[in-house]
């Protein structure tokens, strides 16, 4: 079945997580060949549905040389690279009154700062593409800060600040840059730090990843700058 991005390559940052498991499976699925991206080790065993991407561990994408060779490095093995999904990323929850300066910078080095270096460090090869594709991954929280959310949120809405920038800076050279806002997604990690919620009213991460997928296909060429929000019922 042809489904658009058959024989894309894409790069997942913070590709080890939850939502970037699910987003490799699914486009794998579609006929995507993809490379994940994490700071930390590469799962052993990896789950069923992945074990054909290119896995690249130990990369810390707040600095730009070190992505720059794992862009380099994906476009090598896999002979090209067409998008980059950028969904490294951190959560911290922490009141202005009580909280600690330093987890702003935290948030904006490991939200922002990632994002930005994959993106610039992929732009010559998605450029060579000729339809490239980059979708960040933001948050509601971008759109309205919640009660202790504050660092989180700024930067999140600084991911979406980027998005728009950067759109702008590519929309005449075939590359599409957007960024999607979801509301709660139902991972294990929030499932174990919210054990009292309805978790049938969050996003499943393969919802998302079916979004990405879209958005990556030719179909969605006219859409660039968009930051679209995905709540589920939440």
């Amino acid at each position: 079945m042809e489904t658009g991005i058959d024989g894309k390559v894409v790069a997942i940052t913070g590709g080890f997580g939850s939502l970037g498991m699910a987003t490799a499976a699914l486009l794998i699925e579609r006929g995507a060949r993809v490379a994940l991206i994490g700071r930390g080790a590469v799962p052993d065993p990896l789950p069923t549905g992945v074990a054909d991407a290119l896995n690249l561990g130990g990369v810390d994408l707040s600095d730009l040389h070190a992505a720059q060779q794992a862009m380099n490095a994906i476009n090598d093995r896999l002979g090209r690279l067409d998008a980059v999904l950028n969904m490294a990323g951190a959560f911290r929850w922490e009141t202005v009154a009580d909280g600690d300066p330093a987890t702003w910078d935290l948030m904006f080095a490991v939200n922002v700062k990632t994002a930005l270096n994959a993106s610039k460090a992929a732009l010559p090869h998605l450029l060579r593409a000729g339809a490239g594709r980059i979708v960040n991954l933001g948050a509601g929280a971008a759109l309205k800060a919640g009660l202790g959310m504050g660092a989180y949120a700024a930067s999140k809405s600084g991911v979406a600040r980027l998005t728009e920038a950067l759109a702008e800076e590519l929309k005449d050279q075939g590359v599409t840059v957007n960024a999607i806002l979801p509301s709660i997604i139902d991972t294990p990690q929030n499932r174990r730090d919210m054990p009292d919620a309805d978790f049938t009213r969050w996003v499943q991460p393969r919802e998302i990843a079916a979004l990405i997928a879209y958005l990556l296909s030719a179909d969605a060429q006219a859409i660039t700058g968009a930051s679209i929000p995905v709540n589920g019922r939440v």
